[in-house]
C-alpha cells in the first residue's frame, strides 16, 4: 500500500491506483486519476461524523481553490481563525463545520445556487456597510427609501 501524504492528510492510503518507482531524488509513485482521488477524499471527509480535523479543513479548502482569507469571508471569521484550526490549534465550530461541508459538496456538485447564495453573503458583509437606513411608508407598505431620495 502507498501513504498518499501528498494530499495533505496524514491518514490515506492507496490500496491500488499507483505505481512506485525511483528517482534521482529517492522513491516515486505516479497516482492514477488524482481529481477523481482527491472527490473521492473530499467525499469521504464531508460525510463522515465528527468534527472536522485542521488537516481536513486545509484540504478541502485547497480543492475549493480557495484562501484562507475568502474562507474566513464565507464564514465570517477572520483569516487567522482558519489559520488556527487547520493547525489545528483552535476546534473549528459546529456551525462553521457543517457550512464548509455544504459549500464544498455544493460547489463541487456543480449546484452552484446554494454555494451563490454563501459567496453572495460573504462579499455583501465585505462591502461597505450602511450606518443608516432610511425608510418610507407608501401604498404598499413600509420598505426601505431609495438612498438618492432620502
Amino acid at each position: 500500500m502507498y501513504h498518499y501524504t501528498e494530499s495533505g492528510l496524514s491518514n490515506i492510503w492507496l490500496v491500488n491506483g499507483y505505481a512506485e518507482h525511483d528517482t534521482p531524488y529517492g522513491d516515486g509513485a505516479s497516482i492514477e486519476n488524482v481529481d477523481g482521488l482527491h472527490a473521492a477524499i473530499g467525499d469521504m471527509i464531508v460525510s463522515a461524523t465528527g468534527p472536522l480535523s485542521g488537516e481536513q479543513i486545509k484540504f478541502l479548502r485547497h480543492e475549493l481553490g480557495c484562501s484562507q482569507k475568502r474562507i474566513g469571508a464565507l464564514l465570517d471569521v477572520d483569516s487567522q481563525t482558519v489559520a488556527r484550526w487547520e493547525k489545528d490549534q483552535t476546534a473549528i465550530s459546529g456551525p462553521a463545520d457543517r457550512l464548509i461541508r455544504s459549500y464544498y459538496k455544493q460547489k463541487i456538485s456543480g449546484n452552484v445556487d446554494v454555494a451563490n447564495v454563501l459567496e453572495h453573503l460573504a462579499d455583501a458583509d465585505a462591502a461597505d456597510r450602511v450606518d443608516r437606513h432610511h425608510l418610507q411608508n407608501s401604498d404598499l407598505g413600509w420598505r426601505e427609501a431609495d438612498r438618492e431620495a432620502a
